[in-house]
């Protein structure tokens, strides 16, 4: 494929792509097409839960903001269910993404990121990904990041599926949706149809509760309410080797690995409106003396923040589909910072650097559908997001701000969009997608991002899919406003960060009821523009800028299934090619092989089962020029429910066999001369919950 691009251009390549499916379909076409206008089927968006459960092939509503099979999907895409969560004892939504297919999760201690097809610089805050949840955006309007470790909006335990739509998605979704969307629906008060209490215990006394209560109610409204609390005090001897020195406790910090959380999530509906609330606050102590920090002295960080949705849906009698929704949000951000002072302030002077950030945003959003002339589903849409507050702030207590900086910023900004998307089916085998959008923000102008699909499927258990698109990264405030005087300065022009993506997909459904698949694909994307830290030759002072271009190409194959014994599981490999197109060089952060396998066998029918897990990653390159070790990391879980009426028991070890391995560091650990950052060894949970 890499080929057929290099020789006849981007343009050229995939119109010779397309040509070549149309190809088929044409050669195929007197087989099937006895009739050109095709039957869009029934509109799974209408369905019932328990009708969706006996639709043979998966589906999937992120890809196109509608109900559709995956075999139909203009993406690659992967879906975790609640079954699947609680057989192989993830604690996280971290832990959830790790399983899937691409993707793997660093750690610096203090926030995970996720890494797509070879692409994760360290402490990029997940921004390149759209972190959604029951259609909300969870990525804030300060450094535009997805959380999504222990202080994720929403306890996993309240998650009935998870969507991963591969690939560059602007055209629908606009910013952030660089590598991908993450789509997360929660559990409906109908279907949790009770109470739930539940308490987990693991290593590094790490303990946890929730309380869980939805219903429907005879007069039709459904509400539910959840609160989930964590902490730990994590390891409580972390060994850096580069500290190891009698003046820095030999490398040991003790007791600053520590962390905690609290969850609240509340949803109230009523024929076609739906009232969502969420609160998540998490702080973290960080044990790496990170931005030159004091090791084994105070550091910590704390983020936290609200979501408050307001939709209404509904299907009218002509089909015609109308989704509206405004929602209010806000976040939080605190870090605390030891630095060593200047000798003449006294016997051991400490300066504490207090960071902060605040933002609140207004964000409205209208979208119609309808299916025109037979063959033609419509959509179109427009949002707006206000950014009420932008403020970020950093003082340095009992310093001189001349010589140690001081930031108050204080900004506003807004931004507008409108999309359209067609999926038209060409014949009832062919079908293609299209998909446009603009975007205007007040910080660089406007953006046009494009999608193209042609997705052919002589069967409906199979499907080939050519896939087109464009999407954008807007630089955050973090990057546009940040400016302490000393250390860093604000740049004169940044520009969004760009991506162009071609892929070929081919999906494949087995055996009766479908209960087997294979998916294999290739991809080849290009980043220009992309936002990095750099330093001003002419002041040595610290500022993003549009420096770096990414050329990347990959393979990815995976096959899943399950047996009428009930044992089920996948594997799934990729292997990627990236550099830097400046310097020739590989990515950090980015393992040429990734490989992964999961396990559900039931030991005793319905009521106990072992889940096992594999996950496999190759060497991967450091900032410093360094390579960290390839890893295999084994996860057991044993899970049992209904072993007593309402009860669900699960006793889970992670890293099994003890794995000693590290993550690439970013630059802020460079600066205290950091490369890479050590991981948790073997550890266990048990957890406990009863229904009722």
């Amino acid at each position: 494929m890499k080929k057929i691009f290099s020789k006849f251009g981007r343009p050229a390549g995939i119109g010779l792509l397309l040509a070549l499916f149309l190809g088929i379909a044409v050669h195929l076409g007197p087989a099937w097409a006895q009739e050109t206008t095709a039957d869009p089927g029934p509109d799974l968006s209408d369905l019932s839960l328990e009708e969706l459960l006996v639709v043979e092939i998966d589906t999937v509503y992120a890809a196109s903001s509608f109900q559709q099979r995956v075999t139909e999907a203009p993406s690659a895409v992967s879906v975790i269910t609640a079954d699947e969560i609680r057989k192989y004892g993830y604690r996280s939504f971290a832990d959830i993404l790790d399983s899937l297919r691409g993707v793997f999760i660093t750690n610096d201690r203090n926030y995970d990121y996720v890494n797509v097809r070879g692409f994760g610089l360290p402490s990029d805050y997940n921004n390149r990904v759209l972190l959604l949840v029951d259609g909300i955006r969870m990525n804030d309007n300060i450094y535009d990041s997805a959380g999504i470790g222990y202080g994720f909006a929403v306890d996993v335990d309240l998650i009935e599926r998870v969507e991963f739509v591969r690939g560059p998605s602007s055209s629908l979704y606009g910013t952030s949706a660089f590598f991908g969307v993450i789509s997360v629906t929660t559990r409906t008060g109908e279907a949790i149809n009770g109470a739930e209490v539940s308490g987990a215990y693991g290593t590094f006394d790490t303990k946890k509760a929730r309380l869980t209560y939805g219903r429907l109610l005879d007069n039709g409204i459904v509400f539910r309410f959840s609160w989930s609390e964590y902490g730990s005090k994590g390891d409580e001897e972390y060994y850096i080797r580069e500290y190891d020195a009698p003046e820095t406790n030999y490398g040991v910090a003790k007791g600053r690995d520590g962390q905690r959380y609290s969850l609240l999530s509340a949803g109230l509906s009523w024929k076609d409106f739906q009232l969502t609330g969420l609160y998540y606050y998490m702080r973290k102590e960080v044990p790496t003396a990170a931005w030159e920090g004091l090791f084994n002295k105070d550091m910590w960080t704390v983020d936290n923040g609200y979501h408050l949705d307001l939709k209404y849906e509904k299907t009218y009698a002509s089909d015609l589909y109308v989704m509206t929704r405004i929602n209010y949000n806000g976040y939080q951000y605190w870090g605390d910072y030891d630095y060593q002072g200047t000798p003449a302030w006294g016997e051991d002077p400490i300066v504490t650097n207090d960071d902060t950030a605040e933002g609140r945003w207004l964000f409205g959003e209208l979208q119609v559908r309808k299916i025109l002339f037979e063959d033609h589903s419509i959509t179109v849409g427009a949002s707006f997001q206000e950014n009420i507050q932008q403020d970020q702030a950093t003082e340095y207590a009992g310093a001189d701000p001349e010589e140690w900086g001081v930031l108050d910023s204080t900004e506003r900004s807004s931004s507008w969009s409108a999309y359209l998307q067609d999926e038209y089916a060409v014949l009832e085998q062919l079908r293609f997608n299209a998909g446009l959008r603009y975007d205007w923000y007040e910080s660089f102008g406007g953006i046009t991002n494009p999608r193209l699909a042609l997705i052919f499927s002589p069967l409906e258990q199979s499907s080939f899919k050519a896939l087109y698109g464009t999407a954008f990264r807007s630089p955050n405030a973090y990057e546009l406003y940040f400016e302490d005087g000393v250390t860093q300065k604000v740049p004169a022009d940044l520009d969004p960060e760009t991506i162009e993506t071609y892929e070929l997909i081919y999906e494949q459904y087995y055996g009766k009821g479908n209960q087997f698949r294979t998916t294999l694909g290739g991809y080849i994307y290009r980043v220009k523009d992309l936002i990095i830290q750099t330093t001003d030759p002419t002041d040595d002072l610290i500022v993003f800028a549009n420096v770096d271009e990414v050329e990347a190409s990959g393979f990815e194959a995976e096959a899943a299934g399950k047996t009428s014994g009930g044992v089920e599981g996948r594997v799934s490999y990729l292997y990627q090619e990236n550099k830097n197109k400046g310097t020739k060089r590989r990515l950090t952060n980015s393992p040429r092989h990734v490989a992964k396998g999961n396990l559900i066998v039931p030991l005793l029918p319905e009521k106990l089962f072992l889940g096992l897990e594999e996950q496999y990653i190759s060497e991967r390159k450091t900032l410093a020029g360094d390579r960290t070790h390839e890893v295999l990391l084994t996860n057991l879980t044993l899970y049992g429910q209904e072993l007593l009426p309402g009860f669900e028991v699960s006793l889970t070890v992670y890293n099994l066999l003890d794995a000693t391995y590290k993550d690439p560091g970013a630059s802020e650990h460079a600066l205290s001369g950091i490369d890479r950052i050590p991981q948790d060894g073997r550890a266990f949970q048990g957890k406990i919950t009863y229904h009722f």
